[in-house]
């Protein structure tokens, strides 16, 4: 029998001298690392249940808990990580695919954090965003071309279907199952407080919060869960997803353990079933099988209501953005490889996809080249983490952007990446009663606009100092952008100049 003890990653130290014994810590670890020894009358701990959520930490009255990384490693081997050989002993043990969650962890290059922003000085004085006005307001949807008149020569400004948003920003898509009630319906009352739109992703729209549908995108995607005439009515607008950034090509999964009461109903599926979103949408195999769809969902609406097409962000999506704008979508929303998600297999995970930066300004470089930039709006997302990468995104090419990581940091995730577990600490991502109601919805939404209206002031300043005052204006403007520390090719799919030119 062989021995595959792996040492825990994570260690509790405790300080015995602080520690009064008083149980928080057991009472709230749902991954029961904390028990206390009736015998020796003293709290105890289990390392190798510790996932580092923080939450005894956090709740320790006494300040007499710390977690700290183990020092215990293999030994080192430049070519065989411990990683590697950790995760080699876990799928010889269980036979399965290794599942993780809450995005790419590689130390991958981040373009966000190569890209600079330029600043107006003397012959371009820059703007003060608190005395005049900043127009942070965006309009996603199909746009004209050029200015059209009506028989009487008065202009024609009758758009088809867009959705206003008061900055450029919306909730990325995070379906009820694989995040709790109470996380969603914060996600609502923000979106709604803030004027912008948070995502239903894949799991339907629970009865409860389809009077937020002025602020919703409803998605559709392969397995159809809890997709039918109201639904696709209740939304300002529907998602089509064909891919996610964190697994390309590959299907969506909510265990059957997660499919319980109110998920049940909500996707119309059997309680206790798995709910399995293949890979492909079994009834699209081509832009003109797209194009079906999207104008199905058009007709089901009345033609009131924007469609967005949701893909990952792969090697030639260039190509994928033209064929989609030329599907009659209104939106396309693409999602890079550092995107988050509950639960994706590590390998995909690791290795498929391409950073949001570059396939950004690929797609709009080539949208503006074929002279169709103006048939659809961008939206993008994957590992979105401040108000600097939005204004680097929309100088990119962008229109707006999603967040789905930063608002679960907001309602208070640790990023512990555990979300597969269903034992989320944080109420987030779990649907145990229990600890679903330790996220408080009212308090979780006030975090969230917190978190949007810091963006929001920070954009402004941003487009003051650029001497920029609308959204608009700064939309694909790349010459505001100088990369550092990039190699030639980066700088030319980016299109943008060196740092000093």
């Amino acid at each position: 029998m062989s021995i595959e003890f792996i040492y825990p990653e994570f260690e509790i130290i405790r300080n015995e001298n602080r520690c009064i014994s008083c149980h928080v810590c057991e009472q709230q670890c749902a991954n029961e690392a904390h028990s206390y020894d009736e015998k020796h009358k003293i709290m105890t701990c289990d390392d190798s249940k510790c996932v580092n959520c923080q939450r005894c930490v956090s709740f320790c009255p006494a300040r007499a808990l710390k977690i700290v990384k183990s020092k215990c490693t293999l030994r080192e081997n430049a070519n065989w990580s411990a990683e590697t050989i950790k995760e080699i002993y876990k799928q010889a043990n269980s036979g399965g695919v290794l599942l993780s969650s809450m995005g790419n962890p590689k130390p991958l290059p981040v373009y966000w954090d190569k890209i600079l922003i330029n600043a107006s000085q003397v012959t371009n004085p820059s703007i003060d965003p608190l005395r005049e006005p900043m127009e942070t307001r965006v309009y996603l949807g199909k746009k004209p071309s050029k200015v059209q008149r009506t028989k009487d020569g008065a202009l024609d400004c009758k758009l088809p279907p867009q959705l206003e948003l008061s900055m450029p920003v919306m909730f990325s898509a995070m379906s009820y199952g694989s995040i709790s009630y109470n996380a969603h319906k914060a996600l609502a009352l923000a979106a709604t407080a803030l004027g912008i739109l948070y995502n239903t992703g894949e799991g339907g729209l629970h009865e409860d919060f389809y009077c937020y549908g002025e602020n919703t995108v409803v998605q559709v995607a392969s397995g159809r869960f809890g997709v039918h005439a109201d639904y696709l009515k209740a939304g300002a607008a529907i998602e089509i997803k064909i891919g996610q950034g964190a697994k390309p090509g590959i299907g969506g999964h909510l265990p059957g353990a997660k499919i319980v009461g109110d998920i049940s109903r909500t996707r119309m599926i059997p309680e206790g079933s798995d709910a399995i979103s293949p890979a492909p949408h079994h009834d699209i195999y081509s832009i003109e099988d797209l194009r079906q769809l999207v104008f199905s969902l058009k007709e089901a609406t009345e033609y009131k209501k924007p469609v967005i097409v949701k893909v990952a962000a792969v090697h030639n999506i260039a190509a994928i953005a033209s064929g989609i704008a030329r599907s009659g979508a209104d939106i396309i929303a693409i999602d890079g490889f550092r995107g988050g998600t509950g639960a994706a297999p590590t390998r995909i995970r690791d290795h498929v996809g391409i950073p949001i930066e570059l396939a950004l300004a690929a797609v709009d470089q080539r949208l503006r080249n074929e002279g169709i930039r103006n048939n659809v709006s961008l939206v993008v997302g994957g590992s979105i983490r401040s108000a600097a990468d939005v204004v680097k995104a929309i100088a990119l090419g962008a229109d707006a952007c999603y967040v789905a990581t930063a608002a679960l940091l907001a309602l208070g995730c640790h990023l512990c990446r555990t979300c597969q577990s269903g034992k989320c600490n944080w109420g987030i991502a779990t649907q145990r009663p229990e600890l679903v109601k330790r996220l408080n919805p009212a308090m979780g939404s006030e975090r969230l606009i917190n978190l949007m209206t810091a963006w929001k002031h920070e954009i402004k300043e941003f487009m003051g100092g650029m001497g920029i005052n609308s959204i608009e204006a700064l939309r694909g403007n790349r010459l505001m952008l100088r990369g550092i520390g990039l190699t030639e090719k980066e700088l030319e799919i980016l299109d943008i100049s060196h740092a000093g030119e």
